[in-house]
């Protein structure tokens, strides 16, 4: 049997791949495959709109907000964000490459202000006792850092309205949407196969901004056409729909959240007590999604036999990034218990054997 703990793509629920596989066969009774089928027929309409129904309904989004499902991934909303809300100045928190990646873009359209950064500790922790300035446009953070494994797990606090990076921490808790002006993140990680980007925006919050915005920038002719400006990634959206649809029925976010915390426990508890491996994010800021480990430094070179140990038993993409080393579990929404029990095995045995 093999485990997928992939940092994205990653898995997806068993039930949403079977549903997802049988569309590209037969879409909806139709006769034709999800990949082939009009974007703009009335059999495809009612799945944008539920999906959208759904985020709406899973995360208690207020009135007044708009759900966009944009082709591109969050790499393409790192621009986009500062088209349409960066006026004169906007704040980020530098906790990791794609926090950096976004606060680069930002800078081609007006001032940004690093608030704090953890770059010097190679983003083993989330800065904090910074001071965001009270004349931003905005505060941009990542709520979960995949390559160092740490995490921000609440809503913060904050004088200027808050944007968030979410990618890979989305639906797996709850979330005080009211707060955001924008809400963002790659689909790959808790939500559908890649190859789309999840966007929730406050409606009021855009036409703020001095600059003309070319028309597949601006988050307002997507809300005004519904997503489908442009052929929208089809496959993707059914995929998502699947997927929002599998997490209502487990609980949605309040389950997801107690189910991410039991995962994080076990496999950080194996990680401190066994003697073969460190963990590599500060305990108060660790992850729940992206579990980072490496071998303790006196059993460095046992690293490659314990990759390759583990893959003889199943484990997939358990690889650090090149960057930190090591090992990563991620451990995203559809991972069940007995991967990360598996996984823990296998550390032990490995000990064992050692």
């Amino acid at each position: 049997m093999k485990h997928n703990f992939c940092a994205g793509p990653a898995v997806l629920p068993q039930e949403v791949i079977e549903k997802s596989a049988q569309a590209v066969y037969d879409f909806a009774g139709t006769g034709i495959s999800i990949l082939s089928i009009s974007h703009r027929s009335k059999e495809f309409q009612p799945i944008v709109d539920e999906a959208e129904a759904l985020i709406k309904e899973i995360l208690d989004v207020p009135e007044g907000y708009s759900v966009l499902f944009l082709a591109g991934g969050a790499s393409m909303e790192f621009c986009r964000i500062p088209y349409n809300f960066l006026n004169k100045k906007a704040a980020y928190l530098n906790t990791g490459v794609w926090a950096k990646k976004a606060m680069k873009e930002a800078k081609a359209f007006g001032e940004v202000v690093e608030v704090a950064s953890s770059a010097d500790a190679n983003y083993t922790f989330i800065p904090k006792d910074y001071v965001i300035p009270a004349d931003a446009d905005y505060f941009h953070f990542t709520t979960n850092n995949t390559i160092y494994g740490t995490e921000i797990r609440k809503d913060l606090d904050s004088p200027v309205p808050l944007i968030s990076d979410m990618s890979s921490d989305i639906f797996s808790r709850p979330i005080d949407v009211s707060k955001y002006n924008c809400i963002y993140g790659g689909a790959q990680k808790n939500l559908a196969p890649s190859g789309m980007a999840f966007v929730i925006v406050k409606n009021d919050a855009l036409g703020h901004v001095d600059r003309y915005i070319p028309t597949m920038l601006n988050y307002q002719t997507h809300i005004d056409n519904g997503s489908m400006f442009n052929t929208p990634p089809t496959f993707t959206i059914y995929s998502a729909m699947e997927s929002l649809r599998w997490l209502k029925a487990q609980g949605g976010v309040k389950e997801m959240a107690k189910r991410a915390e039991a995962r994080a426990a076990k496999l950080y508890g194996e990680i401190d007590r066994n003697r073969l491996f460190v963990g590599t994010a500060k305990d108060e800021d660790r992850s729940y999604m992206n579990i980072c480990w490496v071998m303790a430094p006196e059993y460095k070179e046992l690293e490659e036999e314990f990759m390759n140990f583990a893959k003889g038993k199943g484990m997939v993409g358990i690889k650090g990034h090149r960057s930190v080393g090591g090992f990563r579990a991620s451990c995203y929404n559809a991972l069940p218990m007995e991967s990360v029990d598996a996984l823990i095995a296998c550390m032990k045995e490995f000990e064992a054997n050692h």
